[in-house]
């Protein structure tokens, strides 16, 4: 017969599952459904990512928390696509090249898709002078006009020489050009027999007698007045050859810049406009002074190799004499409507903040140049908005430290990240890029606790949480938006119609996993995955139209048997044996515990056996766990918790002369949580009092030092753990799990169990103290304090507090004795 207690704490059927009825939900299948508009679930999170976006103050960007599994990134993308339609295109941005100082390339700014069509002209213009330019050198107006220059040259040169041909015209020297060294200079020499002779060579002749040498002294005086004068005459030629080579390249330069301006009007009449038209007309203006400076490239475009000495002169490709006028398109958004959505899934340094490329020269050196900047995803989402995972962000060298840099200064320098700087630098500094960027982070709570832990700018820079929600109220409306969700995933991915009884399956696991009846999970990705492996399972079957709860099932239970190969080993080693667990009978002073196991993907309870061992003695509680150092803090705090109950209940008359020690036996490795501390004092409890304990009742609890059970996690899995055990040894109708009653609202439990329940061939209880729990588990009442201060002696709690009374006493006894043998 069940006692008094049995079903004064036994749960109804009723409370072990809630269930959803197919026939109360408005539709048959999901086809008499639409898709979800809105983000379901997600009320807070949403008003905060609202606000975010809202806010066009610097540090107000948005950092997405919530555990895996949860749907960020979805909830994210969702969410931008909606709030960012409204916003303007940004700028596209172009680097040039910077004439004065090639280091520090400009930035120049273009209406959205302005940036792509100033490439093109620019193109165009270079074209055109690569067409032109030798056109122009080989025209007749630029021949005749260098003709003339000459012509005028050579004729006051040849006056100026004319001149001093007249003075040596009735005397005995003449005028020669010597060959000095590559060049040709003007001499003034004597004639001796109408031959013109050397200086040197007359002296010999003198020498010789052959030649006077009174004549000889009035032509080196003749000479030298000769001599001077056309000394100064070769400096006047030499400054008319520089005034004729200016006025030469002055023809060129004007002649050359008339083409070039032509050709560049109408670049500057279409993009010399609006706030940026200073920078941009300076730029071309730098393009054209640097296209005079380089003016003998120019020249040499198309002209065909000539010998030079031994070496033959190549005229340089025209891609390298009009490469510093080309122009490295930075970003273009000429596609983008509306403000750029950037997700970077990988966010290396390289892919977000761009890179400075180096190429080898021929001569196995290093260079680069402006056109090698390239932009990453930062600079790309300039304007709009960035999305990352920032665990992803931080695990790579270097981004963090520049993405906090990059948004507390609002602007970026794009640099190569690179460790070995000092050895390998790339030479360029180019202007830095302002940005109005909103960036988007998505992690978990812990990883944002630790960042505004350790790192302060990181409330700087972050200044809006937006926190997934895990779960929401089980209401009817919500219950009809996981329908509507289950809908969008059967249209996106093409599925057969889920009926009403598929839905409700899928609602009632949602339940499941979020932990409490009135909840249901927003985990939207796992719950996606079930309605695909439904729907999988349904598409087996060629006679099935819909999706029904069965393959609903199917799909619940094939997960589980791909994930349960460590579950079913420890049945097996409880079945045969192996471990320690007994699902029948009583014994004093031993429980069957309840644990949770987490594999990751799958997570599942199994019994324990915990023991306790009672003796005379000072040591108190002894936790053999933390001795052997398996136990963890919160299983220590637990035990502490049960000691500190022990001295209010039973101490308060009488000092604790106690040495008990409890065990998890056979376990190995470590024991964490303090779920099984009601567990470990029950069993305390039945080895002080000597009144064995029911081994066919698992028990689950923590419990607070006024002997109240508290709730714990995991309790379906363990209840449902310790059921496959009963089941495997044989259910006999006795059997059952205790848990706090606090978790009643919890229970989502499998069906199977809930019909062993129903058929009574097992029972679930829930204790809310001590004493409900101690008398379920040994039968007797637990006792309360008389009139006179002491318990009934043949309660339990009676028969716990005259044992401890008795130790106390025995040790009072032998602390005389001893002391009465040493004196003696």
């Amino acid at each position: 017969m069940p006692s008094k207690m049995d079903r004064t704490i036994k749960v109804p059927q009723e409370s072990l599952r809630w269930k959803l009825d197919p026939a109360t939900l408005p539709f048959e299948t999901t086809d008499d459904l639409e898709p979800p508009s809105d983000i379901i679930g997600q009320g807070r999170g949403v008003e905060a990512f609202r606000f975010g976006m809202g806010m066009d103050r610097k540090g107000y960007n948005i950092f997405v928390t919530g555990p895996a599994g949860t749907g960020k990134m979805f909830t994210v993308k969702k969410l931008l696509k909606e709030l960012s339609d409204d916003r303007a295109t940004p700028d596209d941005l172009c680097y040039v090249n910077n004439f004065k100082h090639p280091e520090s390339p400009v930035l120049l700014r273009f209406a959205p898709g302005r940036g792509a069509a100033f490439k093109k002209a620019v193109q165009e213009f270079l074209d055109n002078v690569k067409k032109e330019v030798p056109q122009l050198f080989e025209s007749e107006e630029y021949i005749a006009r260098k003709n003339e220059i000459m012509e005028a040259h050579e004729k006051q040169v040849r006056e100026f020489y004319k001149g001093v041909e007249e003075k040596v015209k009735d005397t005995d020297l003449v005028v020669v050009n010597m060959q000095m060294g590559p060049v040709q200079r003007p001499d003034v020499v004597p004639l001796v027999d109408g031959e013109p002779k050397r200086m040197v060579e007359v002296e010999e002749m003198v020498e010789k007698g052959r030649f006077p040498q009174e004549e000889l002294e009035r032509l080196k005086q003749r000479r030298l007045e000769v001599k001077e004068e056309l000394d100064q005459i070769v400096i006047q030629v030499k400054q008319l050859n520089k005034e004729v080579k200016d006025k030469s390249e002055e023809v060129d330069r004007l002649m050359f810049l008339a083409l070039a301006r032509e050709h560049m009007q109408p670049l500057r009449d279409e993009f010399c406009q609006g706030d940026n038209a200073e920078k941009i007309e300076r730029h071309l203006d730098a393009v054209l002074d640097d296209m005079v400076e380089n003016m003998d490239a120019l020249k040499m475009l198309g002209a065909k190799p000539q010998q030079a000495g031994p070496m033959m002169m190549m005229a340089p490709p025209p891609e390298v004499v009009f490469h510093p006028y080309q122009v490295n398109l930075l970003v273009d958004n000429a596609e983008q409507d509306g403000p750029p959505v950037i997700i970077e899934s990988y966010p290396t340094y390289r892919n977000l903040f761009g890179s400075i490329e180096r190429i080898m020269d021929r001569n196995g050196g290093w260079r680069t140049d402006f056109t090698k900047i390239k932009a990453g995803s930062f600079v790309k989402a300039n304007g709009g908005f960035l999305v990352l995972n920032l665990m992803d962000a931080i695990m790579e060298p270097g981004v963090w430290q520049t993405l906090k840099r990059s948004l507390k200064t609002e602007a970026i320098e794009i640099q190569t990240f690179d460790p070995y700087y000092f050895i390998t630098a790339t030479g360029l500094k180019p202007e830095s890029i302002p940005m109005q960027v909103k960036v988007v982070v998505t992690g978990d709570p812990r990883l944002y606790h630790l960042l505004r832990h350790y790192d302060p700018d990181t409330q700087k820079i972050f200044k809006v949480r937006a926190d997934i929600e895990t779960s929401m109220d089980r209401t009817d409306e919500n219950v009809l938006q996981v329908a509507r969700f289950v809908r969008a995933v059967v249209q996106r991915h093409e599925h057969k119609p889920f009926h009403a009884s598929a839905v409700s399956r899928i609602t009632e696991r949602a339940v499941r996993m979020a932990g409490r009846q009135e909840k249901i999970s927003t985990a939207f990705p796992r719950l996606s995955d079930l309605v695909d492996e439904a729907a999988y399972f349904a598409s087996r079957c060629s006679a099935c139209d819909t999706v029904t709860a069965e393959h609903v099932e199917q799909a619940v239970e094939a997960k589980i048997h791909r994930s349960n190969q460590i579950e079913e080993q420890l049945q097996e080693m409880i079945d045969r044996g192996s471990l320690f667990v007994d699902t029948d009978g009583s014994e004093v002073g031993q429980i069957n515990g309840l644990a949770v196991y987490s594999m990751g993907d799958h997570m599942f309870g199994k019994p324990s056996r915990i023991t306790a061992v009672t003796s005379l003695g000072k040591e108190g509680v002894i936790n053999i766990e933390r001795e052997a150092d398996l136990s963890g803090p919160t299983h220590n705090k637990g035990m502490l918790i049960l000691a500190g109950w022990l001295r209010r209940m039973f101490a308060q008359d009488k000092p604790m002369a106690l040495a008990a020690s409890i065990a998890f036996e056979q376990s190995y490795g470590g024991v964490d949580g303090d779920s099984a501390s009601s567990t470990e004092l029950y069993a305390l409890l039945s080895s002080l009092s000597g009144l064995p304990i029911r081994q066919d009742i698992a028990v689950t609890g923590s419990v607070n030092q006024k002997g109240e059970v508290q709730p714990i996690g995991g309790v379906n899995e363990k209840i449902e753990g310790f059921y496959l055990c009963c089941k495997r040894a044989g259910l006999t109708g006795r059997q059952g799990v205790l848990i706090p009653r606090a978790n009643v609202k919890d229970l989502m439990l499998r069906q199977e169990v809930v019909d062993a329940v129903a058929e009574g061939r097992f029972h679930v209880w829930a204790a809310s103290s001590v004493e409900q729990g101690a008398e379920l588990l040994m039968g007797k009442p637990a006792g309360k304090r008389g009139k006179n201060g002491n318990y009934p002696k043949t309660s339990i709690f009676g028969r716990a507090d005259a044992a401890l009374a008795e130790m106390a006493e025995a040790l009072q006894k032998f602390g005389k004795d001893d002391k009465e043998e040493k004196d003696s």
